[in-house]
């Protein structure tokens, strides 16, 4: 014999009582309580709590038990306005023998707070947002700084700062400490390697119109102008048999690899004309022609 089983069975020896202490209203029914049947709906909840209100409020009612009518009138129309909160309420009243169940339903909303899920999603969505634009600035920073301690990129950047004039030329006179010079110095070749550099990829320099946020808000755009491209494209090239262009012929092979525009625009250029002098736009001079060594 089944703990359920057992438990009907003491409820049929000794009685069950469907309304528990400490649950809800306690011993009393909620319904009772604001003088209300089960099939009571929303407006006349709202009506009869109002009406016992004004009768039973600490400032008009002088009786002895007037503070605890009120506050059980107050948490009766607590329980029963909420759609939520009334479902678990009838949901113990019917089953009066899930006592553990019962016990869950009632804590699970007292212990757990009420979040907007709009907010959760909002919170969410901004988090990811910051974290993804924080990652990649530091991606960033670790590449301009990887090419800044390659001696021929440093030796290049200072080059061009001379040629520009940002370096000082006397530094004797300069009254400065040796480390606030090195500081002015990094600074500037930093900023030199940054306006020059091709990094591409993962590493490039990160925009605020990347970000999640900003994506979700310009995505119907984004499916406008793939519509737009999808069907200019099927007229061009599979209609007027048009010849493909650079970009176009940029896209197959793009497509053929499995690669993002970022993988691909990362690929060195000399890789890039290997793919052009082999044709590779085309499905079939991909499959063959590459299988053999560069």
């Amino acid at each position: 014999m089944g703990l359920r089983s057992v438990f009907i069975f003491l409820c049929f020896i000794q009685g069950c009582d469907s309304l528990i202490e400490g649950l809800y209203c306690g011993k009393q029914n909620c319904y009772d309580v604001l003088n209300i049947s089960r099939d009571a709906t929303k407006g006349e909840i709202s009506k009869s709590y109002r009406r016992l209100a004004r009768v039973y409020h600490p400032d008009k009612y002088k009786g002895k038990d007037g503070e605890k009518k009120f506050i059980s009138i107050s948490n009766a129309y607590e329980i029963l306005k909420e759609e939520d909160s009334r479902q678990d309420y009838d949901y113990m009243l019917d089953n009066p023998d899930e006592l553990y169940r019962n016990y869950y339903r009632y804590y699970r909303r007292k212990v757990v707070p009420k979040v907007d899920p709009k907010i959760v999603v909002t919170v969410t969505i901004t988090v990811v947002s910051l974290i993804q634009y924080y990652v990649w600035w530091a991606r960033y920073n670790e590449a301009i700084s990887q090419i800044m301690m390659v001696p021929k990129y440093r030796l290049k950047a200072m080059e061009m700062a001379s040629s520009q004039g940002l370096l000082s030329k006397q530094k004797k006179k300069d009254k400065r400490t040796k480390e606030e010079i090195k500081e002015e110095e990094n600074e500037i070749l930093r900023k030199i390697v940054e306006e020059n550099a091709d990094i591409r990829g993962v590493y490039c320099k990160p925009s605020v119109v990347d970000v999640l946020w900003v994506q979700l808000f310009i995505f119907p755009y984004y499916i406008y102008q793939y519509i737009v491209w999808y069907i200019r494209w099927i007229w061009r090239f599979n209609i007027k048999k048009e010849e493909y262009g650079d970009e176009e012929k940029k896209y197959l092979i793009r497509r053929h690899l499995k690669v993002s525009q970022g993988q691909f625009d990362a690929i060195p250029d000399e890789q890039k004309e290997v793919y052009f002098e082999r044709e590779a736009w085309i499905l079939d001079n991909f499959k063959v022609k590459l299988c053999t060594p560069f």
